[in-house]
């Protein structure tokens, strides 16, 4: 049976999307961090507080950019459809 998503909830999306970029962000970040400080020459050496702030834009811009597209989303549903797709049950 086909289905349509009629609504995102714009809050609660945004939440768990920012939570996985950050997540995302400091797995890739703390290695590329300490490789940057070892390779670097002492007095070229990237700014530490670069490196933790991009967990926090990430958090912020991953909850504002999923935010505005489930509203945006929300908005468009009634003109022009929704998101399908098909759900079968499984034999246990």
């Amino acid at each position: 049976m086909k289905q349509q998503i009629a609504r995102f909830s714009p809050h609660q999306n945004g939440k768990v999307f920012a939570i996985l970029m950050t997540v995302g962000a400091v797995v890739f970040m703390v290695p590329f961090m300490l490789l940057a400080m070892a390779t670097a020459p002492a007095d070229n050496r990237p700014p530490v507080l670069f490196f933790l702030a991009m967990p926090i834009l990430y958090l912020v811009m991953g909850y504002v950019s999923v935010a505005i597209g489930c509203a945006i989303y929300n908005a468009l549903f009634k003109h022009i459809g929704g998101i399908e797709f098909e759900a079968r049950g499984v034999d246990a």
